[in-house]
């Protein structure tokens, strides 16, 4: 008996594997619609960089307003789309979404619109 649920159990448990590569698992739908800092961006900010990058903060640059997030867009870029381990790989509290970091390729792509 116990070798016939043995069997079972195996047979439930590989049937209910799935086989996914990253690619397929990703978001890596396209943004279609044009990107704009007040409601796509500084949401992601507020919630991800502003506990370091705040003036007072840890952060080496405060990006409190359009102006310094705009003025620092390429570092920005950099530091979140470096792979995961890299020491210099922001936010440090956690990797953005890919969805996240397209939207900041494609806010700069469409010219760093404010609002």
């Amino acid at each position: 008996m116990k070798k016939f649920l043995c069997i079972i159990s195996g047979f439930a448990f590989l049937t209910s594997c799935e086989s996914r590569t990253y690619e397929e698992i990703s978001d890596n739908t396209p943004i279609t619609q044009q990107v704009k800092y007040n409601t796509d961006i500084k949401p992601i900010i507020d919630a991800n960089c502003i506990s370091c990058h705040s003036p007072g903060g840890p952060g080496p640059q405060a990006w409190t307003s359009y102006d310094q997030v705009k003025n620092n867009i390429d570092n920005i870029i950099d530091r979140i789309g470096r792979p995961n381990g890299d020491p210099l790989k922001m936010p440090q509290g956690g990797a953005l979404s890919t969805t996240q970091i397209n939207l900041f390729v494609k806010w700069k792509a469409d010219g760093l619109i404010e609002n």
